[in-house]
């Protein structure tokens, strides 16, 4: 099963030769980037929805919140992670 994962966007740029909006995305303790390409009125805060390094919708909060907590309910985040290849935080 594939799922989007909530994530809060802490910064944005521009990559490739400034042709594609990225994000750093936080999401739980975990960073990763994502393209911003289909949400383009996202911005620095806003929470999105990402699948598959694609942010796919801008959410409330108060949504990904839910979301997030409840996929960690069901011992789904894991799965995610691993099958999204989102990268752990180091601890140290």
């Amino acid at each position: 099963m594939c799922l989007a994962i909530p994530g809060k966007i802490k910064s944005i740029e521009f990559q490739y030769d400034g042709t594609v909006r990225m994000a750093k995305v936080l999401f739980g303790g975990i960073t990763k980037e994502a393209s911003l390409e289909m949400v383009p009125d996202a911005k620095e805060g806003d929470y999105v929805l990402v699948h598959v390094g694609v942010a796919i919708s801008i959410v409330d909060e108060e949504e990904a919140r839910k979301t997030f907590e409840y996929l960690e309910e069901i011992g789904e985040i894991d799965e995610l992670v691993a099958s999204s290849q989102l990268d752990r935080p180091n601890p140290l």
